[in-house]
């Protein structure tokens, strides 16, 4: 069983920042990629921003040169720090992993969510 524990949502002016964090635990024996999705209400769930455990990134493009992924290998976490965030940006936002366990196989996992709201 893996989990992954997200925390850092919260209420925040236009223009105010955030950082979003997600832990995961539970069988791991290493994971491929930890990104992080969003859902705003009326609206299908879409990525944010996705990091491997090589480093490589991707953005997309509503977020790019506001919004920073890194990840912690060590601690199987990932972080996104959200600057000058808009009221486009209101959504719930989801940590999603793909984790390779301890016996070989592969497994996709997400995070309860938590809210992110931002006010104009």
């Amino acid at each position: 069983q893996v989990q992954l524990v997200e925390s850092g949502g919260g209420l925040v002016q236009a223009g105010g920042s955030l950082r979003l964090s997600c832990a995961a635990s539970g069988s791991i024996f290493s994971i491929n990629r930890m990104g992080w999705y969003r859902q705003a209400p009326g609206k299908l769930r879409e990525l944010v921003a996705r990091i491997t455990s090589g480093g490589s990134i991707n953005y997309a493009d509503s977020v790019k040169g506001r919004f920073t992924i890194s990840r912690d290998n060590a601690k199987n976490a990932v972080f996104l720090q959200m600057n000058s965030l808009k009221p486009e940006d209101t959504a719930v936002y989801y940590c999603n992993a793909l984790v390779i366990l301890q016996s070989g196989r592969y497994l996709e996992v997400w995070g309860q969510g938590t809210l992110v709201t931002v006010s104009s």
